[in-house]
């Protein structure tokens, strides 16, 4: 998006923040205080994302909204990982996990998973690497996701290229490859 409609985002949701205050609606105002959020991610304020986040989730957790929790801290931990503040991302993922593990959403999982396992790159522990995108991989199998599937052996080729293991990059690109090729 361009920085005009980013901003018109923010006002929009600004606004939406402030009905929902009006009447009480304390679901919309924890959704619209995430979308805020996202918004401001998007346009790369981290701060005022973590800030507006960080909101949301007061209200999830006041009004039980474990699926928005979950999806607050996956959020969180992604605004404090571009930060480059890794060790504050894996806690918060890791929490967000626990959230999707309880409610039985594997898709969530994955994507925690992979976001856990790209931290661990960031930070160059192959073994946080390994484990977290292995897990992540087996539930994209189990779920038959092909394109999640397709992604976690990509981000696996990327983590072993930047470890200089240039041999099981290519592999896990190859594999990869194909199943992008597989599904078009």
């Amino acid at each position: 998006t361009n920085q005009g409609e980013d901003r018109k985002a923010i006002q929009y949701c600004g606004r939406a923040i402030g009905v929902a205050q009006e009447v009480g609606d304390r679901h919309n105002e924890g959704n619209h205080l995430g979308n805020l959020a996202a918004a401001y991610l998007s346009f790369g304020d981290l701060r005022k994302a973590i800030a507006y986040y960080d909101q949301a989730l007061v209200i999830r957790r006041e009004i039980g909204d474990k699926r928005g929790e979950g999806a607050d801290l996956g959020n969180l931990g992604t605004a404090y990982r571009d930060l480059g503040e890794n060790l504050k991302a894996i806690e918060l993922y890791k929490q967000g996990l626990a959230i999707q593990q309880e409610l039985g959403d594997k898709r969530g999982q994955g994507a925690k998973l992979v976001n856990l396992g790209l931290t661990y790159s960031n930070l160059g522990e192959l073994g946080g690497v390994i484990e977290y995108y292995g897990q992540a991989l087996a539930i994209f199998r189990q779920i038959a996701d092909k394109l999640g599937e397709a992604a976690v052996l990509s981000a696996f080729g990327t983590a072993y290229r930047d470890m200089g293991d240039a041999s099981k990059a290519i592999h896990f690109h190859l594999q990869s490859l194909a199943i992008e090729r597989e599904i078009g």
